[in-house]
């Protein structure tokens, strides 16, 4: 397993290599939070069904961290990670990660999965006998309802994933259960005591392709500093897909477009998304330089609302540097090049410390619902 230390961060001791065997020479190498069996390896599975990344290798790795990094150390060309839920929210890890740490890396197209739990044993059990379940966070948090109703009994521990929690059980001689799929239940021998086990119908993850910047990071014109940067041109680097083939889906892992830099210009990448029959969607992120101020937050969203930009997704994060240190993601309509989505970045970018561009890409099937400025 690849090495990581008890915070899931990457030690040198590991790699993607490590991880998925020696590389296959001409394959695009996608990572995904593993072992086989987790939900983000049957995203992974449906999009490949989908015809998406042809004749890929899937890379299994141990955290989240570790996916979205082993993109920026160049030891995957594609990634797959969760990024939102329907019913807990956004994955915090992966936020974090791409803010904070893979300046490098950028987002290149999402894709939505639902998500049905089971409850998984080694053999059959009653529900009373249960002593323990075992699974990944955000599993446990979707299914809090029914672990509270049916096994308010049983002991809750902590797995690195579903699949992980799912192959502890197989290997334990107590009655324990696990939280995950039909998928992992099938893979490791084990047997699905109850189906459907989530807190609502309809659970649903979205997915984020991750790659990395051809234009060499975020850190470049992407990246905003002060009111002095307004008066740079913004570019959102590959992310934004501006380059991507006519008729390619965006943000597919193509082996073509793993080392494609985006086009400048919101005419290439507005043809690349109607191909596709989807709208456009840019994700960012910014922080800083006046946010104590009365009404900071409220102008720079004002500047996506006066110029009729639709925001679909907004949230704050700490910056993990003092209490009352938070950064603030966005998602909205639109490519990052068009003129008014450019407009609304450059406006925010006048009023902030740091605004990233985290990328540019065609929505996901089937479109959200109406967003939170009104607009669009």
């Amino acid at each position: 397993m690849r090495g990581g230390n008890e915070r899931g961060e990457r030690t040198p001791s590991g790699n993607a290599e490590q991880a998925g065997g020696k590389p296959t020479e001409g394959r695009l190498r996608v990572g995904y939070l593993g072992p086989e069996g987790t939900f983000t390896h049957e995203a992974l599975l449906a999009e490949l069904q989908r015809g998406e990344a042809d004749g890929a290798e899937p890379i299994p790795l141990p955290t989240i961290y570790d996916t979205v990094m082993a993109v920026q150390a160049g030891e995957v060309e594609r990634a797959l990670v969760p990024i939102e839920n329907s019913l807990e929210g956004s994955v915090n890890a992966t936020l974090d990660a791409l803010a904070i740490e893979a300046d490098s890396v950028v987002i290149v197209g999402e894709a939505v999965q639902p998500i049905r739990h089971c409850l998984i044993a080694r053999q059959p059990l009653e529900l009373p006998e249960i002593e323990a379940i075992v699974s990944h966070p955000q599993a446990t948090a979707q299914c809090a309802r029914f672990i509270r109703d049916r096994l308010p009994h049983a002991r809750v521990m902590v797995g690195s994933s579903t699949a992980e929690a799912v192959r502890r059980v197989a290997e334990q001689d107590r009655p324990w259960a696990a939280l995950g799929n039909r998928v992992a239940a099938e893979r490791y021998g084990c047997r699905v005591l109850c189906a459907d086990v989530e807190d609502a119908s309809g659970n649903e993850t979205r997915f984020v392709w991750l790659a990395r910047d051809a234009a060499g990071g975020r850190g470049g014109a992407a990246t905003r500093r002060g009111g002095a940067a307004a008066d740079a041109p913004l570019d959102a680097g590959s992310g934004a897909g501006a380059g991507a083939p006519a008729g390619a889906r965006e943000g597919a892992p193509t082996a073509a477009a793993a080392d494609a830099h985006a086009g400048s210009g919101a005419d290439a990448g507005a043809g690349a998304g109607a191909a596709t029959g989807r709208a456009w969607k840019t994700a960012v992120v910014f922080w800083g330089a006046g946010s104590e101020a009365p009404g900071w937050l409220v102008r720079c969203l004002g500047e996506f609302a006066s110029r009729q930009v639709n925001l679909t997704r907004i949230e704050s994060r700490p910056r993990k540097q003092g209490l009352g240190q938070y950064m603030f993601f966005v998602d909205l309509e639109g490519h990052a090049e068009e003129p008014r989505v450019r407009g609304a970045l450059e406006a925010v970018g006048a009023q902030v410390e740091v605004l990233r561009v985290l990328g540019s890409f065609a929505a996901a099937r089937p479109p959200g619902g109406r967003g939170l400025t009104g607009g669009g």
